[in-house]
């Protein structure tokens, strides 16, 4: 029984390395082009305000009021990896979406209310 259980445990561990890891290389992934780009938004108070209502519509149901997640499958938008993304880097993950961690893709969403909602994320944290 107990070799079964160490058995399982590291199972659950190597998946669990094996998400994380996952998790870790889409950032990676950002092309350098994307990563330096500035909000053309930033420090807007408008566009903070607009990047609100199109979190409410397209991310709350998620990552829930205040960008906290729900600690399981959705994650904070609050957290060290988000602060320290360059806006850029948080666009391009809107529009790419991570399907296999169940983030949609918002392409379809006008890249400026990609942005907004960066603004957004960044009053945020």
């Amino acid at each position: 029984m107990m070799r079964r259980t160490l058995g399982i445990l590291c199972l659950v561990l190597s998946a669990a390395l094996a998400v994380g890891a996952t998790a870790s290389s889409r950032w990676e992934h950002v092309p350098a082009k994307d990563h330096a780009r500035a909000n053309p938004l930033a420090n807007k108070p408008e566009a903070t305000a607009a990047g609100a209502m199109v979190y409410r519509d397209h991310c709350l149901q998620c990552h829930k009021a205040e960008a906290q997640g729900d600690g399981k499958r959705r994650p904070s938008l609050r957290s060290e990896r988000i602060r320290n993304a360059s806006d850029g880097d948080i666009e391009w993950f809107l529009r790419q979406g991570d399907l296999g961690h169940g983030m949609p893709s918002w392409s379809s969403l006008p890249e400026a209310q990609r942005w907004q909602v960066v603004a957004y994320l960044r009053s945020v944290q």
